[in-house]
C-alpha cells in the first residue's frame, strides 16, 4: 500500500470539511448548546487526516492521483 492510496479526499474537500466540522462542534458551545454537535469530530477529523472511510467503501477519490 502506497503511501498516496492513504488519501482519498483532495484539499478543497478537506476545507469544506473541517469549515462544516468547527461550525457543526459550535453547536455545543453556542446556539442550541446540542451534544449532537459532537457529530461535527466525523468531518472535522476526517478533513484533518485526508481519508473518509465511507469514501473507500464507495470508491469514491476526490484526491489527484500523483504519477509515479
Amino acid at each position: 500500500m502506497s503511501a498516496s492510496s492513504l488519501f482519498n479526499e483532495g484539499m478543497p474537500d478537506r476545507l469544506i470539511r473541517v469549515i462544516v466540522g468547527i461550525i457543526v462542534i459550535a453547536l455545543v458551545f453556542v446556539g442550541p448548546k446540542t451534544p449532537w454537535g459532537w457529530l461535527g469530530l466525523v468531518p472535522f477529523i476526517t478533513g484533518l487526516v485526508g481519508w473518509c472511510p465511507a469514501y473507500t467503501l464507495l470508491g469514491i477519490r476526490t484526491c489527484p492521483l500523483r504519477k509515479s
